[in-house]
């Protein structure tokens, strides 16, 4: 992995059980992930160095996740990083509030490993 730079995810998610579960799934040589317990904590890690995607949650403690999410598209620091909602929030109208807060995608919980992993993969393509 010579010359291969760090592809670096940022998780927000209230659930222990999920946040050990992507990171253990996803990082590797080239993938490093870093993990947030609330929405507050995401904001501060997302400002705190560049991130290449951001997985959040919707339902979180203290600032749910479609807030977090427009506050991060706002900051020009922040507002290029592609972020996907992770979350058991299913309807269409949680789908839109997360598209209308500038969300570049959606994984429904329960998800599957390998749906975050081709996830990781195309956007390593994309920034090459």
């Amino acid at each position: 992995m010579a010359g291969e730079a760090t592809f670096r995810v940022l998780l927000c998610d209230d659930e222990p059980v999920i946040r050990e579960l992507v990171r253990t799934m996803l990082s590797s040589g080239s993938v490093e992930v870093d993990v947030a317990p609330d929405g507050v904590e995401c904001l501060k890690a997302a400002k705190s160095r560049p991130f290449d995607l951001i997985l959040l949650d919707i339902v979180l403690p203290g600032m749910d996740g479609i807030t977090v999410c427009r506050l991060l598209k706002s900051d020009p620091f922040t507002s290029r990083v592609p972020i996907y909602m992770l979350t058991a929030k299913a309807k269409a109208a949680d789908v839109e509030s997360a598209k209308r807060a500038g969300a570049d995608g959606y994984i429904n919980k329960p998800f599957k490993g390998a749906e975050l992993m081709d996830l990781v993969e195309e956007m390593q393509k994309k920034r090459l």
